[in-house]
């Protein structure tokens, strides 16, 4: 947990009432610059599974069995951060609506406002996107082609309401509006 903590850098001021927005998406879609551009726009920390993972693990096996360590250590931080009234924006794939309820009931638990955005893109995009993010040597994320396509197949409609945003063009009006709901 201390290795997690320490990877999130400045935590944002206590709010009167925190907020955790939970970023949806396949790889490629977006979530990462999304979750940038509102955590420029509002007091919050961004908890971002790939760098979790990365502070966690030397050399990230993305397998089930390291998810099973990663995934409880993820919640318990943003249970911390949201007890010690600091909004949290969450950028993770979130596409199974089963790994979704735990990240509600933690909202709820808090008394925290609940904000789900899913962001997509067309696949074209996402393509060029997820060829040019391998030349990035600073990139956080290490999904490729071959991941948004197996991805792709156990993603699921959220069940809540939500904001869905195509982050294929400017994605100003849409970090508005969430910011905005986000703060009440």
């Amino acid at each position: 947990m201390r290795r997690a903590l320490a990877s999130l850098g400045q935590l944002p001021p206590e709010s009167e009432r925190p907020f955790l927005v939970i970023a949806s998406g396949l790889p490629g879609t977006g979530k990462s610059y999304f979750c940038a551009r509102l955590a420029e726009r509002l007091p919050a920390v961004v908890v971002e599974t790939d760098a979790v993972r990365k502070a966690l693990f030397r050399s990230p096996a993305y397998d089930w069995r390291e998810n099973r360590r990663l995934f409880p250590i993820v919640h318990a931080l943003l249970r911390r951060l949201l007890s010690h009234r600091r909004s949290v924006i969450f950028d993770a794939t979130n596409l199974v609506e089963a790994n979704r309820r735990p990240l509600y009931r933690i909202a709820d638990e808090a008394g925290a406002r609940l904000v789900i955005v899913l962001l997509e893109a067309p696949e074209e995009v996402v393509k060029q996107r997820l060829e040019a993010r391998r030349q990035e040597p600073e990139s956080r994320s290490d999904a490729d082609w071959e991941v948004y396509l197996r991805l792709r197949e156990q993603k699921e409609r959220i069940a809540r309401p939500h904001f869905t945003v195509d982050a294929s063009r400017d994605v100003s009006g849409d970090v508005e509006r969430v910011a905005r709901v986000a703060v009440g």
